[in-house]
């Protein structure tokens, strides 16, 4: 069957922008594809492990050794989350902008999940390949905001949301991206710029 994994990486719950365009998304989605599995990974719900030891294991790893103990413990959490990552066909990511970048807790999984041999390989000539390109997997985010927006000054901040977390999809090799935005700003129409981000939510899980 296939599935749907909407991973969230806000805090804010009914009161989150990126959820609550999420959830129009997933309702969509789920009219138009009766069959499919939806599933929602709350990165806050404890489930992405702490990666002190699994950072000593991946060099292990790099070195050509068998994590042990307590690295072996932390290496199998990541795998795990890993596996639950990479198991979906279809990738929902709700990405709020904090502090010009993404929430610390969706750089903690990327950390966890960006490991050599599940998602990357090294050449010393080459350099690096990207091991889940090539499967199909279509990844839709949707990137919030309330101050930072398209065309501001940089008195406004800057954009190292998109720029860092779709930077990292493509080094995976996920290629097939779909953007979702709500940048309402200070001044904007808060209400109608979310009317416009949900139906673009809307019409992009029909054929997602």
């Amino acid at each position: 069957m296939p599935k749907l994994l909407h991973i969230s990486a806000s805090p804010r719950g009914e009161n989150s922008d990126s959820l609550r365009i999420a959830r129009t998304f997933t309702d969509a989605y789920r009219d138009a594809h009766e069959s499919d599995e939806i599933e929602h990974w709350d990165l806050w719900d404890g489930s992405v492990p702490d990666f002190a030891a699994g950072a000593r294991a991946k060099m292990t790893v790099f070195g050509g050794g068998e994590p042990q103990g307590e690295e072996a413990a932390a290496w199998a959490a990541a795998r795990r989350a890993f596996e639950r990552f990479a198991s979906a066909e279809r990738l929902l990511f709700s990405v709020p902008m904090w502090n010009g970048s993404v929430p610390y807790v969706l750089k903690q999984l990327i950390d966890v999940v960006s490991q050599p041999g599940w998602i990357f390989g090294v050449d010393p000539e080459k350099g690096y390949s990207h091991l889940l390109e090539g499967r199909g997997t279509r990844v839709a985010v949707v990137y919030t905001s309330a101050v930072w927006g398209p065309g501001l000054g940089p008195e406004f901040g800057s954009d190292f949301q998109s720029t860092y977390f779709t930077d990292w999809l493509r080094w995976t090799g996920l290629t097939d991206i779909s953007e979702i935005r709500f940048h309402p700003m200070l001044t904007g129409d808060r209400d109608e710029t979310r009317r416009q981000a949900e139906a673009h939510a809307r019409e992009l899980a029909k054929n997602f």
